[in-house]
C-alpha cells in the first residue's frame, strides 16, 4: 500500500512538471509570436477604429484609420479630410487593437508610399504636405522612387515646384 501511494505521488510529481513545462513553452512561443507582429500589422487589423497618430516632430493626427499598407497609414478626419502619413513617420499610434492582421497578400504588400502619392497626382487634388514641420501646398506632379514632385498652385509658369523626398514628409492632408 505504501509503496502504490509513493508511485503515485512520483506520477503527480511528473505530470505536474510536464505539466509547467508545457505552460512554459505555450508563454514563450506566444512571447516569440509577439515580437514579430509588425505596427503595420496592427495597423491593418485597427482599420475602422477611431486612432491618434503621434508623427516625429510632435504633431498628432486624429482621425478614423481608413486603410494601412506596410509604409502607411491613412485616416479620415471628419473636418479636414484625410491624411496619409508614411510609417516612417510614425512615432506612435494610439487606439489600435492588440491583435494583429493576417499577412498582406502579394499585391498589398507591394502597395509602397509611391503608389498611394501616385493616386493623388493622378487625381490631381491639392494637398498639404508637412516636410519636416514646414507645409507645402500644391499638387503632386510626379512621383519618383523616392520623392515627388509638388507643383505651387499659385505659380502658372511650373517653375515653383519642390522635390521632396520620402524620408522628409511627415503627412500629406488632402481634401
Amino acid at each position: 500500500m505504501r509503496w502504490e501511494a509513493l508511485f503515485a505521488d512520483m506520477e503527480a510529481q511528473l505530470a505536474a512538471g510536464r505539466l509547467a513545462d508545457v505552460r512554459a513553452d505555450v508563454a514563450e512561443l506566444a512571447r516569440a509570436e509577439r515580437a514579430s507582429v509588425t505596427l503595420a500589422a496592427r495597423a491593418r487589423a485597427s482599420v475602422g477604429r477611431q486612432v491618434r497618430v503621434l508623427v516625429a516632430g510632435g504633431d498628432a493626427v486624429t482621425g478614423e484609420l481608413v486603410d494601412a499598407a506596410p509604409e502607411w497609414l491613412l485616416l479620415a478626419m471628419p473636418a479636414s479630410g484625410r491624411a496619409l502619413v508614411p510609417t516612417a513617420a510614425v512615432a506612435g499610434v494610439d487606439g489600435l487593437v492588440g491583435h494583429a492582421a493576417p499577412a498582406p497578400g502579394a499585391v498589398e504588400s507591394r502597395l509602397g508610399l509611391s503608389h498611394a502619392l501616385r493616386a493623388l497626382a493622378r487625381d490631381r487634388a491639392v494637398v498639404r504636405v508637412d516636410v519636416g514641420g514646414t507645409e507645402l501646398v500644391g499638387r503632386v506632379d510626379r512621383v519618383g522612387a523616392d520623392h515627388l514632385d509638388l507643383s505651387d498652385v499659385g505659380d502658372a509658369t511650373g517653375r515653383g515646384s519642390w522635390a521632396v523626398a520620402f524620408a522628409g514628409v511627415r503627412v500629406v492632408r488632402s481634401r
